[in-house]
């Protein structure tokens, strides 16, 4: 089973759980009903902020390790030069 047939049934089982769970179908194991009744409502929205902190952290960190590649930097300097003679030869001034 590929990863996103996997990840599909797994959030389907977990939706389905969750609506079981929201409707008062299946009860919260050690969770009294009314404290159920007032988290379930708003358990999306935690899992969605979540979510978005863990993307953000994740970019965050991704950039604050960004390892320094010099084969690519002095890849770009040379496309650059190639860019800035072929604009001055036609006639553009570059600087």
């Amino acid at each position: 089973m590929a990863r996103a047939h996997r990840a599909a049934v797994l959030g389907t089982i977990a939706i389905i759980a969750y609506m079981l769970t929201l409707f008062n179908v299946l009860s919260v194991p050690l969770v009294d009903a009314k404290i159920a009744e007032q988290i379930l409502p708003v358990f999306p929205w935690w899992l969605l902020v979540s979510f978005g902190s863990y993307c953000l952290w994740s970019i965050g960190m991704g950039l604050a390790t960004l390892r320094e590649c010099p084969e690519a930097y002095n890849e770009l300097l040379v496309e650059i030069t190639a860019a800035k003679n072929d604009l001055r030869a036609k006639g553009v001034t570059v600087d």
